[in-house]
């Protein structure tokens, strides 16, 4: 049997992306038609930063936190919240983390590596998240899908994967500063 061993690194690694997603379920900047905010682009990073595993642990104890009760969802938090139309992303979010780490892998990968596999996490997101909206949308008596499709997801596209491209970028860049502390301090 494979164990998994965590180290308290490891541990706290995963804590910074759990307190990044609760920040950005807060951070809602005024946009025309769709305001923006950096949920998804944060279950990216977590993928390309943290790699699969750690990625999807950090995502999934988010989802778990919120489901328990803790205001960390957009509207407060607890289980009736897997009625709602937009929980589909939130479950998004943990396979986001883990597709884009998947993609990108690990050691030194060049740039396009990160965009492809940050776009890839981006539209796993929505391939969960779409279908559950549409689906609770459907089971709560929603009339429109056409409209809730446009309005409530198909919108929200373009800026969530032009930040997804800014969010490989931004890990391209960060990942190796943070794995060379990691290093030195493993050093001491």
């Amino acid at each position: 049997m494979n164990k998994i061993k965590f180290t308290a690194a490891d541990i706290a690694e995963c804590a910074v992306f759990i307190v990044l997603m609760v920040a950005a379920t807060y951070i809602q900047i005024p946009f025309p038609l769709v305001p923006l905010t950096f949920q998804t682009v944060v279950s990216v990073l977590a993928g390309l930063m943290l790699g699969w595993k750690k990625g999807m642990i950090s995502m999934s104890v988010y989802c778990f936190m919120g489901l328990v009760g803790l205001p960390v969802f957009s509207a407060g938090g607890g289980f009736a919240y897997v009625f709602k139309p937009s929980f589909g992303y939130i479950i998004g979010f943990v396979f986001a983390a883990g597709v884009g780490g998947l993609i990108l892998g690990g050691g030194k990968r060049p740039a396009w590596r990160y965009v492809v596999a940050a776009l890839a996490a981006f539209l796993a997101d929505y391939a969960v998240g779409i279908p559950y909206c549409i689906i609770s949308a459907k089971l709560l008596g929603v009339e429109n899908l056409t409209k809730l499709f446009i309005t409530g997801n198909l919108i929200y596209m373009p800026k969530d994967a032009a930040l997804s491209v800014l969010a490989a970028f931004l890990a391209k860049s960060v990942t190796p500063v943070v794995r060379g502390r990691k290093a030195e301090v493993h050093q001491r």
